[in-house]
């Protein structure tokens, strides 16, 4: 039997993996209230059958919607060593100058000023937005253009540039 003075060896620490920023871009709660409001049609639409079909109905459609919201929403993760936006990841080493837009400069960059090969992922909901250069002579995506309710934390783990 082991002794309290004895402890476990500590597992060494991976700073590369260090997580330095990480946001779930989650629906506002305007966008659930849609999709109640959307489901419940379900009770419109099948009530002329029967009531219960109706209420069946609308309850698979708020699952359904509800599953769809929750498994395509993004989060950004930024590490030491990478940058994960949704399903895109680059190393931090291709990852350039960053910058955060909002109100009427975040319409624009979404707007009249988007290079039509930027990586995009941006939710309608989430009003501000970063612009992260791409420096990888490889890759011909001049930037990544990103949704964030923390855009100036998101630019500050980037490098604060």
């Amino acid at each position: 039997m082991p002794t309290s003075d004895q402890s476990a060896p500590m597992p060494a620490r991976n700073t590369a993996s260090e997580v330095l920023f990480t946001e779930k871009l989650w629906p506002t709660i305007w966008i659930w209230v849609v999709v109640v409001g959307l489901s419940s049609a379900g009770i419109l639409m099948f009530a002329p059958i029967s009531a219960a079909a109706g209420i069946i109905a609308a309850l698979v459609l708020l699952a359904v919607m509800t599953t769809l919201l929750v498994v395509t929403t993004p989060t950004i993760t930024v590490t030491r060593d990478s940058l994960r936006v949704g399903r895109a990841t680059i190393d931090r080493k291709f990852v350039g100058t960053a910058e955060a837009f909002k109100k009427g400069e975040a319409t624009a960059e979404r707007g009249t000023r988007l290079n039509g090969l930027a990586y995009m992922c941006f939710r309608g909901w989430i009003d501000a937005v970063v612009k992260i250069e791409i420096t990888d002579p490889a890759d011909r995506t001049p930037y990544w253009l990103v949704s964030s309710r923390r855009p100036d934390e998101l630019v500050a783990a980037l490098g604060g540039n």
